[in-house]
């Protein structure tokens, strides 16, 4: 077989391998999709701990995370102050106050070497980074739908006691169109 045939031949081959292209239709309804799950991860629950620098935020108004609190070495706190110091596995009783700290299992922010910022991304730049295992931590679709639909940390966004604003798409919603922006191998916006 000469080059010139072989090569078209190695690109179909590995266009097959791929398994069939989503349809611009599809295509469309998971751009749309993916609006919705932008919408989750720039949510005040999510980006105060995805964040560029290594000093968690608070409030809605993403204001520095209060006592110098820093991300440390593997995203749990800094030696002499892990998150778990304030943060329990789960949020007080209501009669601790609004201003109570609230918990979860394994409270802390992702570690430095996969930070997970997403704070001030456009839709393109956010799914790119959602995407990238550079980023992600070597999670494929697959591993992220598990993080999003199952972790309790993730879940606590929708439950964040205190008074907090919970995460304002229904948590069913969220992996509903995970999935659907997923199945259509996670096309990005343009900006």
């Amino acid at each position: 077989m000469r080059a010139r045939t072989v090569l078209p031949l190695l690109v179909a081959l590995s266009l097959a391998a791929c398994g069939p292209r989503p349809s611009t239709e599809q295509r469309a309804q998971a751009l749309a999709a993916f609006a919705t799950v932008q919408q989750v991860f720039q949510h005040p629950r999510c980006q105060n701990c995805h964040i560029p620098g290594d000093a968690p935020l608070q409030f809605d108004a993403g204001v520095r995370h209060a006592m110098g609190v820093m991300r440390g070495a593997q995203g749990h706190g800094a030696p002499g102050l892990p998150c778990a110091t304030c943060h329990g596995e789960s949020n007080p009783p209501a009669s601790y106050g609004p201003n109570a700290p609230p918990g979860a299992p394994h409270w802390g922010l992702p570690p430095p070497e996969h930070k997970m910022a997403w704070i001030g991304l456009s839709p393109s730049e956010l799914c790119a980074t959602i995407k990238s295992k550079k980023a992600n931590g070597g999670r494929d679709f697959a591993a992220l739908l598990e993080h999003v639909s199952e972790d309790k940390l993730v879940l606590w966004g929708w439950n964040p006691g205190g008074g907090r604003a919970p995460v304002s798409v229904p948590h069913e919603e969220l992996v509903a169109k995970f999935k659907q922006w997923a199945a259509a191998d996670g096309p990005c916006p343009s900006d």
